[in-house]
Formats: C-alpha cells, sequence, structure tokens
C-alpha cells in the first residue's frame, strides 16, 4: 500500500506520530477543561435603587427591583488542600500539635499595652497639635481684616486636632471594651 501512495501523502503518513501527541494535548486538555469548569461561576452586581443609592453585591437576590449592571464574572473553584504525606484532607482541619498555641490572657495583655502605647502615642501628637493651633491662634497680620480669612488660615490647623481628639477617644473606648 506504500508505494502507491503519492510524495504528498507520505509526507502525511510521516505526520501521523506527531498527530498523536496532538491527540493526547487534546484529550488533555478536555479533561483539564472539565476540571477547571467545574468551578462555581461568581458574580459581582452594581445596582441602583428606586432612591438612587448604589449597593455592591454578589447576591442575585438583592438585585431584584433594582437597576443593576455586571462588574465582574469570576470562576470561583475551592481545591482541596493535600498533606505532605498527599492525602486529600478539608482546610478546616486542626492544626498540628506542635504549633504554637497563643494564651487567651496573654493576647488581651499584649493587646492592652500596644493600645496604651497608640493612646500614649496619639495624646503625644493631640498636645503638639494644640501647641501649634495656639500659636497660629495667637498670631495676627494685618491683612486678615476679614475674620473668615482668619477662620481660613486656622483651618489646617484645627482638622488635625480634630482628628487625633477622636483617635484618643476611639483608643479609649477600645481600652474599656478590652476590660470587659
Amino acid at each position: 500500500m506504500w508505494h502507491r501512495l503519492s510524495p504528498h501523502s507520505a509526507r502525511w503518513v510521516a505526520t501521523l506520530p506527531h498527530l498523536g501527541a496532538l491527540w493526547i494535548l487534546v484529550i488533555g486538555l478536555t479533561v483539564a477543561g472539565g476540571a477547571w469548569g467545574q468551578g462555581k461561576l461568581e458574580t459581582l452586581w452594581n445596582c441602583k435603587d428606586k432612591n438612587g443609592r448604589t449597593i455592591l453585591t454578589n447576591q442575585k437576590a438583592d438585585t431584584a427591583g433594582k437597576e443593576c449592571r455586571i462588574v465582574s464574572e469570576e470562576r470561583v473553584t475551592v481545591a482541596p488542600v493535600r498533606s505532605a504525606s498527599g492525602v486529600t484532607t478539608n482546610a478546616t482541619s486542626k492544626s498540628p500539635a506542635s504549633f504554637p498555641k497563643e494564651d487567651r490572657a496573654a493576647a488581651k495583655s499584649t493587646q492592652k499595652s500596644t493600645l496604651e502605647r497608640e493612646l500614649t502615642q496619639e495624646e503625644a501628637m493631640l498636645g503638639d497639635a494644640k501647641r501649634k493651633l495656639a500659636e497660629q491662634e495667637a498670631i495676627r497680620t494685618g491683612d486678615e481684616k476679614n475674620y473668615s480669612k482668619v477662620i481660613e488660615r486656622l483651618k489646617p490647623y484645627e482638622d488635625p486636632v480634630e482628628v487625633h481628639q477622636k483617635n484618643v477617644e476611639a483608643l479609649k473606648r477600645e481600652l474599656n471594651n478590652l476590660g470587659r
């Protein structure tokens, strides 16, 4: 039969081993594609309700009765975790016995000392911001005949005072909540 093939046919027959490799590649990609396709399609919507408020959601039920557009769609696949021995386990398995455990009392103590250190730093920054504001309030220039110009000049010094006061209050609240 080989002798009846034209020279063109002979070249085609010579490439058959390459076609076999191509078929293996196609089959492999098909199987892998099936594994990829098993993931869940995660959709993110940007919706406006009747009042004009914008809502970003990934729940289809939240889009009902709203003007929505799709922001993104991604296929999410969660792969099982494999241990060093090659056994598939859940990601929620217990930690190994050699894993360090932190005592709750020690964690609270560390958190409390960190908050106290941050509070001290924040109070120092508040004092510095108040000092700078007081210095600026004491300065009176002749070109500020209109009081709104004085307020405009002092605004950059008042803002840090307000921010640091809020931070100090928040840190004190956090310390009080930690004691509960």
